[in-house]
């Protein structure tokens, strides 16, 4: 009797769909914004059908939502990459800020800046996006831990690796509609001794 046929190639062309739409509603949300990323304008950059689209993402909220997700993940993959070469010692702590400074001003941020904005006034993207960005956060928050070596259990370290991602946050906002390296550049320098202090034991 004839082995059954795999299932392997169908999975594995439905994962490569996936990815395309994803990838491409970044891609839309940074360069478009909210408003002209639609699903159709999304699946015909991906170059999929509309039904495969509607299939793997019925609504415009599930699409932006898991695009967010899946460019977190790989952010966060990318950036215990980068710090598996960052020295130990005094520099490290340069090196992680720089690292995360640039996650807050790269795609992701921007296209999850985009759907802060618009879920303000969109109930159904707000409902999606809450829990999302409460996971983000923790996830930014731990790995954050993870790559300055901090000890959450000493008094005020936790607030410190907090108030480290609300300033650049805050600085990634800032860098939107201008160039606004050269202050950054000076702020996180003189936030980085003072979290050198904050962490050092």
């Amino acid at each position: 009797m004839p082995a059954p046929p795999s299932r392997v190639p169908q999975q594995e062309r439905s994962r490569a769909t996936r990815a395309r739409l994803l990838e491409a509603t970044v891609d839309c949300l940074v360069e478009h914004g909210w408003s002209g990323t639609t699903t159709t304008v999304v699946a015909a950059r991906a170059g999929v059908s509309r039904g495969a689209q509607l299939h793997h993402y019925p609504t415009r909220a599930a699409l932006v939502t898991a695009a967010v997700v899946h460019l977190a993940d790989r952010r966060a993959t990318e950036l215990r990459a980068e710090a598996e070469s960052l020295p130990a010692g005094p520099q490290r702590l340069d090196r992680v800020i720089d690292m995360l400074a640039a996650a807050f001003t790269g795609p992701l941020f921007v296209a999850a800046l985009e759907l802060w904005v618009a879920a303000r006034t969109d109930r159904e993207l707000r409902e999606a996006l809450v829990p999302l960005e409460a996971r983000v956060g923790r996830e930014m928050h731990r790995l954050t831990v993870a790559l300055l070596g901090a000890d959450e259990r000493r008094p005020g370290v936790r607030e410190a690796v907090q108030a480290t991602l609300d300033l650049l946050r805050g600085l990634g906002v800032a860098n939107l509609l201008s160039d606004d390296s050269a202050r950054r550049t000076a702020l996180l320098n003189t936030w980085k001794r003072q979290l050198t202090t904050l962490l050092t034991p």
